[in-house]
Parts: C-alpha cells; structure tokens; sequence
C-alpha cells in the first residue's frame, strides 16, 4: 500500500534543503520506503479543512 494522503494522521514537510519529508502522526507506517499499512486501525479521514492548506513561517 502506498502513503494515504487522505489520513488525518498523514503529515508532509518541506526542509530548507528542498527535501519533503514525510510521516505519520501516530507513526504506524513502514520506515522504509514510507507506506502505510494495508487497512491502518488508526486511519481517520482528514477533515475538509486541512485539505490543501500550507503554512509558512513568519522569519
């Protein structure tokens, strides 16, 4: 199975490198390659206002 997007616990990063990291908030993932497991017990749908959001630091 690859990475669930669509899970609240899924979370993505871009380092100042340029380099995307990603993890699972409750980390029941694979470690590598990053997957999620096949019917994740801790898989929640992500809320339709996290969807498409970014954040960006003040500094």
């Amino acid at each position: 199975m690859g990475v669930r997007q669509d899970c609240r616990h899924y979370s993505t990063r871009t380092t100042p490198t340029g380099e995307q990291v990603q993890r699972c908030r409750v980390d029941a993932n694979e470690k590598a390659p990053f997957a999620c497991p096949e019917f994740c017990l801790f898989f929640e749908p992500r809320s339709i206002t996290d969807a498409g959001w970014q954040r960006f630091d003040d500094r």
